[in-house]
């Protein structure tokens, strides 16, 4: 047969299934799509995590400096050395030694000479805290025109070889601070400055300005001696000119280079090689060629490869819980579409019987078939591929286009390979019913090695947990999946019983419906089973996914709630103004604004501080049942009255150092007596701290005049509520703050909650394990969707011939109904069920806490964040599994009551 005539053929086959093919299609496009993204989007959110890392941590952090002291300058005239040219030509070569991915920001950069040892300024006028002189560095250092605007003067000039004075600029900040002008001359020991010109930095909180604070702001000192004094320090910026002239001070100057590290280019798969450029720069060959220009005893260091480092670990601790996701969609999605061959393969079983019983080879019939196939998959996948590529930002192309590539071969196979199984050898027709059909040998054999695997893969995941490093497992990553098949598998042998058990009975009623419903359930043939193994994959994938994230939500509240307490809470380390709790109680949303006084005492055991905490119990008890941290009863607080001691609630902690026994506190307003009266792991004003609780009515009692004073009121208010409006909270608060003395701080559940998932390595991981859950509800729906439209024909057909025979219209949809119930109760009953084992065999080996909590690799101040059963993800997605049989089967019913009895009858004859 020529190529045309195949050509032609395959063609002709098309077009005669146009519905079938393009379903095919859509099928193969998205899940290629998907498959080609995923590896995109892992390395999307890697990349915007490591430059965020970089870029988030403080300039001093991120950046290379190279500097040579003084000691290790070796030339024979050490003064030309520290020239500016000489410099400039050393910074030029240096510059040239990087190489890629380690990028320096060049417009930033800064080399020059400073002294290490601050010079004293003798002289009387400068401002003196505590006694000490004002101690001075100087910078001779390149390029200060283009980061400073000059407001006063002019810039320094460099001095003359061998003079006693030079020039120097210094900030406005420094000049008011010590009180230097334009002209003011500093005496250090071995040199005279005079001040030339005053300037303001461009950007003060950029890499050239805020690595050394000293060039930009003087600052206060403690000294070292006893007593400890207070003294000021400063900076003077020299003419690079004079960087000679430094080498005649007792200030020790060395050579320096400081280069800000480019993170804005850089990739997650350039992070390791970045690391191992700057360990060889600091330690390695790199360093060696350095020296070769700077001088032998040049030294490089840098924080990045620890922020590299550390990123590193956050990464390898979010991959295996991100391999769960991707496990799982990746099997769901590749169990739809060996589903769809095998559907398919059923659906044409007479045609390709009878093209073997005619003299099909089976080499040509797979061969045609993958033909027909492969003219839908193969395109449809390339351009999911190509979509995914042109949408979703990535650097890798190979993974993605193999995971294209692979979808695109599955689409391809399914059909050919399920048909010659189906037809190895020609055989007569016979009826393979779901409700008889038997096990192979070959069939018990997988299933056996399946369960293996599946136990091993839960042992392994309890046993290591995804904390505990050293990549990605698969056979661990896999867990939930296999977890899911083993129960589908169970499910399956145990199907067909209950079809039988609930048939007999049926048959003695009178009634139509249920009998017909029931058999033809049973009659379906044993490749119905097939979505019913789709469906308990993906539900379980799903629910599993669904508790993932709701584990991750739960601990980001929880951690929220740990920080603040309430609601909100407001503080000072003074007593706030009486009118502030009247004013955040008007605020929409605040329910109870509950005042503490919370104090530190020192514990006479030597160990950690005791936090007493001082309140109204029926309000602190609102506060605390609201909050969940350490609900109690008002009463368990009562006064007792007298001289006795005054019942506490105290943590576990106190209790452990100090027992039930009476104590005696010492707060400012007078001496109390304390006797533990209940224990609570928790409390709103000091969660999971060594605190003390007391009534605050008793501590009144006892000490009337002293608690009464104003210097001993609440220092802490607690607000309960629902949807805080935080803009008027912050006005509030704002407008109680005294124009003296220590500002009034504002701490919202909801900022720090939202501060817990700022990390974009946490929020696209989130984002990425969401998209993976949705797109596995996906490809359950259409499990079920592609089973009922398998025999969408033939229900049709019996519908028709039923309603010829006078069955009424109710009773044909109770029909439809019924018979689509069966596979899709058990299959929502069963992963409901499957979902919540998997989570409860998986739960000890899987921790969230890199996920859900920011700068976590294993647990923090909460521990191991592990997984919860939740409802809604459990339930919602075995609903959604009945609802859409229903409305398949309801909305198939009433296409048919509108379709003419002879149009569906005559169907079989349509080609």
């Amino acid at each position: 047969m020529s190529a045309l005539t195949w050509t032609g053929l395959l063609a002709i086959r098309l077009r005669t299934v146009r519905g079938a093919a393009l379903a095919l299609g859509t099928l193969v496009l998205v899940t290629a799509f998907l498959a080609a993204a995923f590896p995109r989007g892992v390395d999307a959110y890697e990349t915007r995590g490591v430059r965020h890392a970089l870029g988030a941590a403080p300039p001093e952090q991120r950046t290379v400096e190279i500097s040579v002291a003084r000691g290790d300058v070796t030339a024979a005239n050490p003064a030309a050395a520290y020239r500016a040219a000489e410099l400039g030509r050393q910074d030029r070569a240096i510059r040239r030694q990087f190489e890629e991915p380690l990028r320096v920001s060049g417009d930033q950069s800064l080399y020059g000479v400073r002294t290490t040892k601050a010079l004293n300024a003798r002289d009387s006028w400068l401002p003196r805290p505590e006694g000490p002189d004002p101690a001075m560095s100087l910078y001779a250092v390149a390029d200060l025109a283009r980061h400073a605007i000059l407001t006063r003067g002019r810039l320094p000039r460099g001095a003359a070889s061998g003079a006693g004075t030079v020039e120097a600029v210094v900030t406005v900040s420094t000049a008011r601070t010590l009180g230097l002008r334009v002209g003011s001359q500093l005496h250090l020991p071995g040199l005279t400055v005079r001040i030339c010109g005053l300037l303001t930095p461009h950007d003060p909180d950029g890499p050239y300005w805020a690595v050394d604070p000293l060039m930009a702001a003087a600052r206060q000192d403690v000294s070292a001696g006893t007593p400890p004094q207070k003294y000021w320090r400063a900076g003077l910026l020299l003419s690079p000119q004079d960087g000679p002239a430094l080498t005649a001070t007792e200030g020790e100057p060395e050579k320096f280079w400081r280069y800000p590290v480019d993170a804005s280019a850089l990739t997650a798969q350039e992070a390791p090689r970045l690391r191992d450029r700057l360990v060889s720069l600091e330690h390695g060959a790199a360093l060696a060629k350095v020296r070769g220009v700077a001088g032998g005893g040049a030294l490089a260091d840098s924080a990045v490869d620890g922020l590299l480092d550390g990123f590193a670990r956050m990464r390898a601790a979010v991959a295996p819980v991100i391999a769960v996701a991707a496990f799982g969609i990746g099997t769901v999605a590749g169990i739809v579409l060996l589903m769809t061959g095998a559907l398919a393969a059923a659906r044409r079983g007479p045609e390709l019987a009878l093209l073997r019983a005619r003299g099909a080879s089976l080499a040509g019939l797979t061969g045609q078939l993958a033909a027909e196939a492969g003219a839908v998959a193969l395109p449809a996948a390339a351009a999911g591929g190509g979509l995914a590529l042109l949408v979703v930002p990535g650097e890798r192309v190979l993974p993605s286009l193999l995971a294209a590539a692979g979808t695109g071969l599955l689409g391809t196979l399914a059909l050919p390979l399920r048909a010659a199984a189906a037809h190895r050898r020609p055989r007569t027709a016979a009826r393979a019913d779901l409700a008889t059909a038997r096990p192979s040998r070959r069939r018990t054999v997988a299933e056996l090695t399946v369960l293996v695997l599946a136990a091993g893969a839960v042992v392994a995941l309890r046993r290591r947990s995804t904390a505990a490093g050293g990549g990605v497992d698969a056979l661990v990553s896999a867990a939930p999946v296999l977890i899911g098949v083993i129960a589908a598998l169970v499910l399956l042998r145990l199907y067909p019983l209950p079809l039988r058990l609930a048939a007999r009975p049926a048959a003695r009623t009178s009634g139509l419906t249920g009998f017909l419903a029931l058999a033809r359930a049973g009659r379906a043939p044993a490749t119905a089973g097939l979505p019913l193994l789709a469906l308990l994959v993906a539900l379980t994938t799903a629910s599993f996914g669904g508790s993932v994230l709701a584990g991750i939500a739960t601990a980001r509240d929880r951690a929220a709630l740990t920080a603040v307490g309430a609601e909100a809470r407001v503080f000072a380390d003074k007593p706030l103004p009486a009118a502030l709790q009247r004013a955040v109680a008007a605020v929409p949303g605040v329910d109870d604004a509950v005042p503490v006084r919370l104090s530190v005492q020192a514990a006479d055991d030597g160990g950690p501080p005791l936090y007493l905490v001082i309140a109204d119990p029926p309000a602190y008890s609102r506060l605390a049942r609201a909050t969940g941290l350490g609900a109690f009863s008002a009463a368990q607080l009562a006064d007792p009255g007298g001289d006795r001691p005054l019942p506490a609630i105290v943590s576990p902690r106190v209790l452990a150092r100090f027992g039930r026994a009476p104590m005696a506190l010492q707060p400012e307003f007078g001496q109390l007596v304390i006797r533990p009266t209940a224990v609570r792991a928790d409390t709103p004003a000091q969660p999971g701290g060594d605190f003390v609780l007391l009534n605050a009515r008793s501590v009144a009692r006892l000490h009337p005049d002293t608690y009464a004073e104003p210097a001993n009121g609440p220092t802490l208010l607690l607000l309960s509520g629902h949807s805080l409006d935080a803009g008027a909270l912050r006005a509030a608060v704002r407008a109680h703050t005294p124009a003296a003395g220590p500002p009034l701080r504002l701490a919202l559940r909801s900022a720090e909650r939202a501060a817990l998932a700022d990390s974009p390595l946490q929020q696209g991981a989130e984002r990425l394990y969401t998209a993976a859950v949705v797109a596995g509800a996906g490809f359950t729906l259409l499990a079920l969707l592609l089973s009922l439209l398998q025999a969408a024909p033939q229900r049709t057909q019996l519908l028709a011939r039923l309603r010829t025979m006078g069955l009424p219209p109710a009773q044909g949809r109770r029909l439809m109904v019924l018979e689509a119930l069966p596979q899709a109760l058990l299959a929502a009953a069963g992963g409901a069920l499957v979902g919540a084992a998997a989570i409860r065999l998986l739960s000890a080996g899987m921790d969230l806490a890199p996920l859900a909590l920011p700068g976590a690799s294993g647990g923090g101040a909460l521990g191991a964040v592990r997984l919860r059963t939740d409802a809604a993800s459990l339930l919602l997605p075995s609903a959604g599994v009945v609802v859409l049989a229903l409305v398949v089967a309801l909305a198939q019913a009433w296409l048919s009551e509108r379709r003419r009895e002879s149009a569906e009858l005559r169907m079989g004859e349509r080609p």
